[in-house]
């Protein structure tokens, strides 16, 4: 049974931390070929001349985020949540084939909803860090969460 969390669960400075996935160069040239195909993603042998390596790209860094947050065991927004957008998305280091990233969360902001009774806004820092605690990518989101009794 999912235990869903309703805008009252939510407060500043919970913070929520997922195991981690490894990135694999196959994932990585699969994402990239449909996505970004771009030589430094699809390419082991360019990318070596153009980021000393292959990379993945930062839209499969920010997908893999989401898939994180998603499957993580302590973040299932209530039925009906939606994402109202980001702020802000920055790729700080280039993510290479066996690094493994795991996503913490950061409630940064709550509050009531002043368009929607019933509903609450969470501001969130996802924080995407690889096996050696660099962080890879940051976003600052938001989401609109209905409350427990609306």
């Amino acid at each position: 049974m999912t235990d869903y969390k309703y805008f009252e669960d939510f407060a500043v400075g919970q913070s929520t931390e997922t195991p981690s996935v490894e990135m694999t160069e196959a994932e990585i040239i699969e994402f990239a070929k449909q996505f970004d195909p771009q030589p430094m993603h699809i390419d082991p042998v360019a990318a070596q001349h153009i980021t000393g390596g292959l990379i993945a790209s930062g839209w499969h860094t920010a997908s893999m985020t989401m898939r994180l947050l998603v499957t993580a065991a302590n973040y299932h927004p209530a039925p009906g949540t939606v994402g109202l957008g980001f702020e802000h998305l920055k790729w700080m280091k280039s993510v290479r084939p066996g690094d493994k990233i795991r996503l913490r969360l950061d409630v940064l902001g709550v509050r009531d909803s002043s368009s929607k009774p019933g509903w609450g806004i969470v501001t969130n820092l996802f924080t995407t860090f690889n096996q050696h605690d660099e962080p890879v990518q940051e976003m600052k989101t938001s989401i609109i969460v209905p409350k427990r009794n609306k």
